[in-house]
């Protein structure tokens, strides 16, 4: 048998295991914050920036991404998304997307199910010209069109970095700077 003091007991730490168990989940990401905080340790903030200029047309003829033309159902054709980037901050955002919507004739999506269509890694503050390299599955009916640019950053690294001793694949590589264009 148990006291009525050992039952008042027992009663009122269930009654705080109760609410403690309530309490928790909800409290829990305010805990995190705190001790981030104590600890020093800085959030790491995402950052949109503007995107405008863009365009989009085939690589250029020699481009290190051109695939070459395989039998059967597979190739691909490379295009260009060029742009002009605005980080707006005082601060440079890094580790950049660059999100789109690419678009066959009729207003399909080429990419089903992707709009992340690569990255551009840091961007200063200011205007920065971007390039990218898409592969289009071909035989796509053109002309290849866009919709919904836009790109994202953060105010400090979130991804593993690229030494300069890596090899990078024809697709991430660099794109040379667009030829100029006729005047009309």
């Amino acid at each position: 048998m148990t006291s009525p003091l050992e039952q008042r007991l027992a009663a009122a730490l269930a009654a705080w295991v109760r609410v403690l168990t309530r309490l928790l989940p909800r409290a829990l990401p305010l805990l995190a914050v705190l001790v981030a905080l104590l600890l020093g340790v800085q959030p790491v903030l995402a950052a949109e920036l503007r995107v405008s200029e863009v365009s989009l047309q085939p690589c250029p003829t020699g481009d290190g991404a051109d695939q070459p033309q395989g039998r059967g159902l597979g190739g691909a054709q490379c295009y260009a998304l060029r742009g002009v980037v605005d980080n707006s901050s005082r601060r440079t955002v890094v580790d950049t997307d660059v999100y789109a919507r690419i678009l066959d004739a009729s207003g399909e999506p080429v990419l089903p199910n992707r709009t992340r269509v690569g990255s551009i890694g840091d961007v200063p503050p200011g205007r920065s010209d971007f390039a990218l390299r898409l592969a289009v599955p071909a035989g796509t009916p053109g002309p290849i069109g866009f919709s919904h640019v836009k790109a994202r950053g953060f105010s400090a690294p979130v991804r593993s970095r690229a030494g300069e001793d890596d090899e990078l694949l024809p697709l991430e590589q660099a794109l040379e700077p667009a030829p100029p264009q006729a005047a009309e």
